[in-house]
């Protein structure tokens, strides 16, 4: 492991709030001491305490300034909070690092809902920009708002990038990662014409000659994804440094990668390994459903066979890599156009005219991809050789069968303690949301749904109903049915916004002067759903993620014992204005005793590898 060292980060001198000596030294002395703050806790009685005292990387005192006078010595660096926020570190329960660090280095559309002539304008403007690169390397395109470009002037094809000039393969992956639009070059490089077979979890969409369109949805996405040429080992590091600075930015101490493979794991276990990784990194392992009904036994012997390279068992005080998930996507997503989440009762179709539109029930109820028969023995399989599943499941079909099928391990394995997560339940029929707690289920959620978007309101809405679109993002109703909530950003789905995600949970409502908002035209809210109090709200990226992935008894709340894994805020989310609630910034970031991440007037104090230094 390289040597640290403490970096000045824009500025000549150290803050005034640096260190600062004391004139006697216990063998109680702690290494940092911050003092003079409103310290959230997230205990069992969410208190609030004014200091917290920190040694070998773990909390040692909680309490009044008065009490941590005592773990002051000579060596101790004091931290003058003068009344900021400081609370547990943020747990993102559901992200995807790996591509949030690619789409940095990708053509970005940046999430802007756009027309068809300005999102070709925007490619076309990459690939002049690229005008060394070959006519075989593939063009790939990030952060396409499809269901917003659906409403304007409906869903692109392959046409759209043909009439782009160039020779160029290309691939545009929308902002749900459940599509894939490429175009004509794209399909015969990866050899898709009208005679191939959807694979079992997606489809080629095709035209009424059945050839295919150039949407790529879910399975198919993946496999067409997979033609582009992986990154190299080099750019995998340099995508992966990008995600962690990323987070570390937002307050993220401990994450899930809710979709890894051994590119991921072997990214962060190298960065583990030269002392670059600053947040905790949780993996998780997909499982393939056509695999796993050919053969469950194998299809869990191979996920075993991989954790065990890269799972680093027990947590400890440095942040390390675990690998103890595995992944199913139950369905698709309950967004138009796609409309492939898994639904009990038919998505609507328009029977009438686009000016007068008649929306009535069609037969598409959406697309399961692990049907009960595979799904029950293969869960059971999972749990008996140590995992945790995680399922994708948006529509209220998906929930029940992975409310099922975790019922269903429960009665074979009565006092097993594994810990099942469904991820988005954006669509749940209210008889199930009791059942969250009965089961003890997770329900991990992305609050940031939970706001009008052109892609909800001008397009989902008619496609579901006005029944189901009202209980549309049941984190509320979930919660008071005493189901445990966490969040999950899903990022690069969403820009990374961690507060803007947690206002959202108060208010089901944006923020028109956030940019990762849609404006004052979708400032109000999303449905009648209940909320989240502002304590329940940090409890879910907090003590509540914790629990999800096994953590909680090392991290998730500041309490003696636990590991010093916290944040200061610039503003105080317990006392700010509802509709400041998203405007929030991360001042320092501490990862087991490390600051990993400050800035003014914290200036100073952050802790880099001086071989690859924060930027």
């Amino acid at each position: 492991m390289s040597r640290l060292f403490i970096a000045v980060a824009g500025a000549t001198a150290v803050s005034c709030v640096a260190l600062v000596g004391c004139q006697t030294e216990g063998s109680t002395s702690a290494d940092v001491v911050m003092r003079n703050g409103y310290v959230y806790t997230v205990d069992g009685k969410n208190s609030v305490q004014q200091a917290v005292a920190v040694k070998d990387g773990r909390i040692v005192y909680v309490g009044s300034d008065e009490g941590a006078a005592s773990y002051i010595g000579t060596q101790t660096q004091q931290i003058d909070l003068a009344g900021r926020m400081l609370m547990p570190g943020l747990i993102d329960a559901h992200m995807h690092p790996g591509d949030g660090g690619r789409a940095m280095t990708l053509c970005d559309l940046k999430y802007q809902t756009m027309t068809r002539k300005v999102f070709q304008e925007t490619i076309q403007a990459c690939l002049d920009a690229e005008k060394d690169k070959g006519p075989d390397v593939w063009l790939e395109v990030g952060s396409w708002d499809r269901m917003g470009m659906d409403g304007l002037d409906g869903d692109p094809d392959k046409s759209t990038l043909d009439a782009l000039k160039t020779q160029r393969p290309i691939q545009v992956r929308s902002t749900d990662f459940h599509t894939v639009l490429v175009n004509s070059r794209g399909l015969a490089v990866a050899g898709i014409d009208k005679h191939t077979a959807n694979p079992g979890d997606g489809k080629y969409v095709r035209d009424s000659t059945g050839n295919p369109t150039g949407i790529c949805e879910d399975g198919a996405a993946d496999a067409m994804a997979a033609v582009v040429p992986p990154a190299t080992e080099a750019e995998k590091l340099i995508q992966s440094r990008a995600a962690l600075d990323a987070m570390r930015q937002q307050g993220i101490t401990s994450f899930f990668d809710a979709l890894s493979g051994p590119e991921n794991a072997k990214a962060f276990t190298m960065l583990e390994q030269s002392g670059e990784l600053t947040a905790r990194a949780l993996l998780a392992i997909k499982l393939d459903p056509a695999a796993a009904a050919a053969d469950p036994d194998k299809t869990i012997a191979e996920a075993k066979s991989l954790a065990s390279l890269y799972d680093q068992g027990e947590a400890k005080v440095t942040p390390g890599v675990n690998m103890r998930h595995v992944k199913l996507f139950m369905d698709g997503i309950i967004n138009a156009p796609a409309d492939t989440g898994a639904m009990l009762t038919p998505y609507l179709h328009n029977a009438g005219t686009e000016k007068a539109p008649k929306w009535t029930p069609g037969k598409n109820r959406g697309e399961l991809y692990f049907p009960p028969q595979v799904l029950d023995p293969l869960l059971l399989k999972a749990v008996q050789a140590g995992f945790d599943p995680h399922l994708h499941a948006t529509g209220d079909r998906a929930v029940r069968d992975s409310l099922d099928a975790i019922e269903y391990v429960r009665k074979q394995l009565p006092g097993n303690a594994f810990r099942p997560t469904i991820t988005h339940a954006e669509s749940v029929d209210p008889a199930d949301y009791g059942r969250f707690k009965a089961l003890d289920v997770t329900a991990n959620m992305s609050f940031q749904w939970a706001q009008q978007a052109p892609s909800t309101v001008d397009g989902t809405s008619d496609h579901l109903g006005v029944e189901r679109f009202a209980r549309m993002e049941p984190s509320g109703s979930i919660a008071r049915a005493g189901g445990r909530v966490a969040y999950g950003s899903d990022w690069p789905v969403d820009p990374l916004d961690e507060f803007l995600a947690l206002k959202i949970g108060v208010t089901r409502s944006g923020d028109p002067q956030n940019p990762h908002s849609y404006g004052p035209d979708y400032a109000g809210r999303l449905n009648a759903e209940p909320a989240l109090s502002r304590a329940d709200v940090l409890r879910t990226i907090t003590l509540n993620a914790a629990e999800q992935l096994k953590l909680d008894a090392v991290v998730g709340s500041l309490e003696v014992g636990k590991f010093a894994d916290l944040i200061v805020l610039d503003k105080n989310f317990m006392q700010v204005p509802e509709d400041a609630l998203g405007r929030n910034k991360v001042l320092l970031t501490m990862v087991g005793g490390k600051i990993v991440w400050a800035k003014a007037p914290f200036v100073g104090q952050v802790a880099v590898n001086e071989q690859q230094p924060v930027r």
